[in-house]
């Protein structure tokens, strides 16, 4: 997803699209960002996905270094992606 393909969808220009993020004093790509966290947090909560290895649900999400998603989901969740997935494991029994 890109600043581009919104705009276009939105039948609006890239730089008003980028607009309406400063005003909110935030970037277009820290929104996607935050957006593909959320994702992957549901899904390693979630009983549904319990099998699926955690890169897989990472690759789905649109990460694609697998050293960088680990490392802006412990920023942003102050855990690791295996320690969210135990805890909500201990949360089912």
């Amino acid at each position: 997803m890109s600043v581009n393909e919104v705009a276009t969808r939105h039948g609006i220009s890239s730089r008003y699209v980028r607009m309406l993020f400063a005003a909110d004093q935030t970037f277009f790509s820290e929104f996607v960002l935050l957006g593909r966290l959320e994702r992957v947090h549901r899904m390693l909560c979630d009983p549904r996905y319990a099998d699926r290895p955690i890169s897989t649900i990472a690759v789905a999400c649109g990460f694609g270094d697998l050293s960088y998603f680990n490392r802006v989901f412990r920023r942003r969740f102050g855990a690791t992606p295996s320690d969210l997935r135990e805890a909500a494991r201990g949360t089912e029994s």
